[in-house]
């Protein structure tokens, strides 16, 4: 039997629950579908979880750093009591989606959906029909096909939250967000720590600059970084991995980490029962009001290849919900920020010089170094700059790359100032507080003036 609905959303990521939660509580019959956790990738296997296990682990190394201003400490981690903590945050905030969906009268079923024609779609044994559908699947770990890896305890994102010892010697099969987050941990909590970075820098896509600061931050560290080279083969026996690389060394570990990038997760869809389109690589294909190629079929977040962040899934929402009402809204009408929460911290908004000028603009940047900001002088936080990007011929700016000190709250900065079309003048004749690392803000700003 074919059931129906009047909106039915499949995922419950952080685009998912919202919409589902707003139009329910419109009077609409909602289902849900959703084959792991409530909550998506954020609450179970990322933001969440990630930020308060960085809790504890930049708490430690801000102590152990804090021998420069002459206070010599004693850093004792108790590895089971963080990631106790980290799980019971977790918890507590998937038991919030529970309660969202809930009270708000949300039906939601726990299983696998599949589409089995247009805007129908069956999951366990439940087969529903509505007039409008959402994807919002999102993404999930992907694993190389590495001779020996398959059937070994290794880790993702997924399961790196279920640690209960902490890994003595930690290997780190990437360097992206996720590796260089989770890896940077654990060597803070007091892993032996290992980067594999197949190129020739780490975040290979943010500016060479970025890279060099956090590669420098992280040999502070005690982090080993193994540039240029591929892992070729995995060996795991008597509970140690031996991961053999392409430059003909071995290195040995208690925990590999495998963070080399992310899928969609759209496999067990069947979307061409319903006509949905994807692109090469799996992700679902949308026009700029996020509809697929079938008709009453939108889909949001990274599965459609939405830059992979929880504030962008959580916006799309927003959009969609807008254009679904009738408002002129797109998928592209954003000023993107984004942050890395290593130490130190990467805020980014907008575009990069290198960026801006393949657009054919006239751009030119500013850079100030931390090392000339009195408030990162005074507190021992030197390592890092603040960069701005401005059209010349209009004055507005075009983005900002601060690597410092919770440069992921300062940056908001300028995505306000870029949401208003403001200019760069606005910025240099503002006066912030002193002393502070806002303060150098507009000093950025004012080195425009000085040329």
């Amino acid at each position: 039997m074919v059931e129906t609905a009047d909106v039915m959303i499949i995922g419950s990521g952080q685009g998912g629950v919202p919409l589902a939660a707003d139009y329910a509580k419109e009077g609409r019959k909602v289902v849900v579908f959703e084959r792991d956790a409530l909550g998506g990738s954020c609450i179970n296997y990322g933001c969440t979880p990630s930020k308060a296990f960085l809790a504890a682990a930049h708490g430690a190394g801000r102590a152990r750093q804090t021998e420069k201003l002459g206070i010599h400490t004693q850093v004792n981690v108790d590895f089971p009591a963080v990631m106790e903590r980290v799980r019971g945050i977790r918890d507590r905030f998937n038991q919030g989606v529970h309660k969202r969906l809930e009270s708000a009268g949300v039906r939601v079923i726990c299983a696998e959906a599949s589409f089995v024609d247009e805007r129908t779609v069956k999951g366990g044994d439940v087969t529903i029909q509505a007039p409008l559908v959402v994807i919002n699947t999102g993404t999930s770990s992907l694993v190389p096909d590495l001779p020996g890896l398959a059937g070994t305890p290794y880790l993702t994102n997924r399961n790196f939250f279920d640690l209960k010892t902490l890994p003595s010697r930690l290997l780190v099969l990437g360097a992206g967000y996720i590796g260089l987050e989770l890896g940077q941990g654990l060597a803070r909590l007091g892993s032996e720590t290992h980067l594999i970075v197949r190129g020739d820098r780490v975040l290979g896509q943010e500016e060479s600059d970025v890279s060099e600061t956090l590669a420098e931050a992280f040999k502070q560290d005690g982090i080993q970084l193994h540039f240029g080279v591929n892992a070729e083969r995995v060996a795991y026996e008597n509970n140690v991995f031996t991961l053999s690389l392409s430059n003909g060394d071995q290195l040995q570990g208690d925990a590999l980490l495998v963070v080399i990038g992310r899928k969609p997760n759209t496999g067990a869809l069947n979307v061409a029962a319903s006509g949905i389109e994807l692109d090469d690589k799996g992700f679902i294909k949308i026009d700029d009001q996020f509809h697929t190629t079938c008709s009453g079929v939108y889909a949001i977040g990274d599965a459609a290849k939405q830059p992979a962040f929880t504030h962008v899934s959580w916006e799309d929402y927003r959009r969609l919900k807008a254009i679904l009402k009738g408002e002129q809204r797109n998928r592209h009408d954003r000023v993107l920020g984004y942050a890395v929460y290593t130490e130190p911290q990467v805020g980014r908004v907008g575009m990069t010089l290198e960026q801006a000028q393949k657009k054919g603009m006239n751009a030119r940047s500013v850079v100030l170094p931390m090392s000339q900001i009195a408030r990162a002088i005074e507190w021992g936080h030197e390592l890092g700059f603040y960069r701005m990007v401005i059209d010349t011929d209009t004055d507005k700016i075009l983005g900002a790359t601060l690597v410092g000190y919770e440069t992921a709250e300062l940056v908001h900065v300028f995505l306000s100032l870029m949401e208003a079309g403001a200019t760069w003048q606005l910025l240099e004749q503002s006066v912030h507080i002193h002393p502070t690392y806002g303060e150098a803000l507009p000093s950025l700003a004012r080195l425009l003036v000085e040329d």
